[in-house]
């Protein structure tokens, strides 16, 4: 369990980023279409889905992505009903989001989408993907579910899965 320092901390960097953010026109929103597409990995095992379903030539590697999503967002469950961490309760973070559970850490939205932009970047050769990483961090702080360590260790443990995912595909080839 953090410190009450370490939280406090967080909660200040969790007011300043919405300070900056929140009232940017498009920033709510846009946090909300990533909050209802990263529920439960779901948008990013379908992007799975149709990846395979289409280019047949690399089906399994497609299966891979849709496998890092699903096995990082299972672990982040597990980890979060273990630690119970709750969300940020500081009366000045506006939340701008409902979330099915009060438990904070790690940040499942940070942990399949780091997952799955990992494998993009791996099937396609290209590092562009993992510019979705730190976009989806933010936008869980800005609507003031997530303190920064929640997103922070959700974000390292779905690379982390992503690349254990795809080792062991390329070994069982």
């Amino acid at each position: 369990m953090p410190s009450k320092a370490l939280e406090r901390t967080e909660a200040e960097i969790l007011v300043a980023v919405q300070r900056a953010l929140f009232e940017v026109p498009g920033a709510v929103p846009t946090a909300r279409t990533l909050s209802h597409f990263g529920e439960h990995a779901l948008g990013w095992m379908g992007i799975s889905a149709a990846g395979a379903l289409i280019d047949r030539r690399r089906r399994r590697q497609w299966v891979v992505v849709g496998a890092s999503a699903f096995f990082s967002h299972a672990a982040s469950v597990v980890i979060k009903r273990i630690v119970r961490r709750q969300r940020p309760t500081d009366p000045r973070i506006r939340v701008g989001v409902s979330t099915p559970s009060t438990l904070s850490f790690p940040s499942s939205h940070s942990t399949s989408t780091a997952a799955t932009m990992v494998s993009l970047a791996q099937l396609s050769g290209s590092p562009v993907f993992l510019l979705g990483i730190p976009v989806m961090m933010v936008s869980r702080m800005v609507l003031g579910v997530h303190y920064p360590t929640d997103t922070l260790v959700g974000s390292t443990i779905g690379a982390a899965t992503a690349l254990a995912v795809t080792n062991i595909e390329r070994t069982t080839r």
